[in-house]
């Protein structure tokens, strides 16, 4: 029975649409067989219905203008069908090409004065490329192991924490703290097709993964061949990282397992081992894993740290992980995590941003829907900790800001901090120890 026939019936006897179907019947197959090649995909990439669902993705992520200066407001007043049956001849005809990517440079959260190189495709290219990640992330996603939790569907940051809490409290004292050097930008091409082959028999969808590798940067008006890394800032580069260290993960699952347990969220990792002997071999096995790809462990920023008693502690996805001494049990020690510094740091800017005294003139409204967007993106997140004074500390900077914008606003009609107690409560500021209170910590 062909994928089309199945994925027919998928969609009739388990109630879904046909992209969703298709998916499923993909990831079945992959999943029955581990050695299939999929050799009959990218004519699945130029379905109307799948092309549909990228512009969807696409357009809620929104993201800014790549080459050719278009925007997705842009192609919403043109005609979204118009644009869709555009692309959708291009690649049956087998005629679309990507064009070169934009590079802007963003602000590192947490790190004045450091910058990220961010590579943004155009609109077309983006629909093009959710396409195909829409089609083979359930053929990967099948195989994919589970230390990997980085952009996988159903799989978050905190459940790679929890992985680790669980794993330190087990008896887990020593952590390799891993840090890939320039991983997006580094991984080896050739490594990366021949991952991608092992599923993946399709010459003209190997091709469409070829040509987004291999297209140019435009940076200062001169382009620039990439013979290196995925597009970071594009729709399948994260699906792209995950093949490519899905090799690292298996040759960890069949040489290391025996060192210490492997939490990794794309191209951030921690090693959860028993000893120091243990975790220095870690260390020298990795370096030699991730050569193989063309990556390698950056030197100053990749630690073992030692979690006995408290002794020291490391940062994982934005926490910072620490055993602390039970109140209950004595002698015991367990893993707590709280925001790191560079997390407390990026909010605090952000708060100070949306309460600048520029702001002075906005309604006090406006001014607190800015705020709240800020403190409730920052709480579903980090809400999280163990620690809940970190974020009372926030409710308590958020509060001082506003007061002050306050005071700047009325001037000689400010009637003091009496009265501006009274009325905060009334203004509808989202509190993070109203909405994230106290937790009994898991042992």
């Amino acid at each position: 029975m062909s994928a089309a026939m199945s994925a027919r019936s998928t969609a009739r006897t388990e109630g879904v649409d046909k992209t969703r179907a298709l998916q499923r019947v993909l990831y079945r197959s992959a999943r029955q067989d581990p050695h299939r090649r999929f050799h009959a995909l990218y004519d699945k990439v130029a379905r109307s219905d799948i092309l549909y669902r990228a512009w969807v993705e696409v357009r809620s992520n929104r993201g800014a203008a790549g080459v050719d200066g278009v925007t997705i407001e842009e192609v919403v007043q043109s005609g979204v069908e118009v644009f869709l049956d555009t692309l959708a001849a291009e690649l049956r005809a087998q005629t679309y090409r990507p064009a070169p990517l934009r590079r802007v440079y963003i602000p590192k959260p947490g790190k004045p004065g450091e910058r990220r190189p961010l590579s943004i495709p155009t609109v077309r290219d983006r629909v093009a490329m959710t396409a195909a990640k829409l089609v083979l992330e359930p053929v990967f996603e099948a195989g994919f192991l589970p230390c990997s939790f980085g952009f996988r569907p159903k799989r978050s940051a905190h459940d790679a924490l929890e992985v680790v809490r669980v794993e330190s409290n087990r008896g887990g004292q020593w952590v390799v703290d891993a840090d890939v050097r320039d991983c997006f930008g580094s991984i080896s091409h050739q490594a990366l097709i021949a991952e991608v082959e092992r599923r993946v028999s399709d010459g003209a969808m190997l091709k469409l993964v070829r040509a987004w590798l291999r297209v140019g940067v435009l940076e200062e008006g001169v382009v620039t061949d990439t013979v290196s890394g995925t597009p970071q800032g594009s729709p399948i580069s994260p699906l792209l990282a995950n093949v490519a260290l899905h090799a690292f993960d298996e040759a960890w699952a069949q040489h290391g397992r025996r060192l210490g347990t492997l939490v990794r969220y794309c191209d951030d990792f921690v090693i959860i081992c028993p000893t120091e002997a243990r975790a220095n071999e870690a260390r020298r096995l990795v370096a030699a894993m991730l050569a193989e790809s063309g990556l390698q462990l950056h030197p100053d920023k990749t630690r073992i740290v030692e979690l006995t008693e408290g002794r020291q502690g490391f940062e994982f996805l934005g926490f910072h992980c620490h055993k602390v001494r039970s109140q209950r049990w004595q002698g015991r020690w367990y893993l707590k995590r709280w925001p790191s510094r560079r997390a407390m740091r990026s909010v605090r800017d952000k708060v100070k941003q949306a309460t600048d005294r520029r702001h002075a003139s906005w309604p006090v409204d406006e001014v607190v829907a800015d705020l709240n967007r800020v403190l409730r993106g920052w709480g579903n997140y980090f809400g999280h900790a163990d620690v809940p004074e970190k974020l009372w500390a926030i409710d308590s900077y958020t509060y001082l800001r506003l007061e002050r914008l306050m005071r700047i606003k009325y001037g000689r009609g400010f009637k003091g901090r009496r009265w501006f107690a009274r009325v905060y409560p009334q203004l509808g500021v989202y509190g993070l120890r109203q909405n994230w209170p106290l937790r009994p910590a898991k042992a």
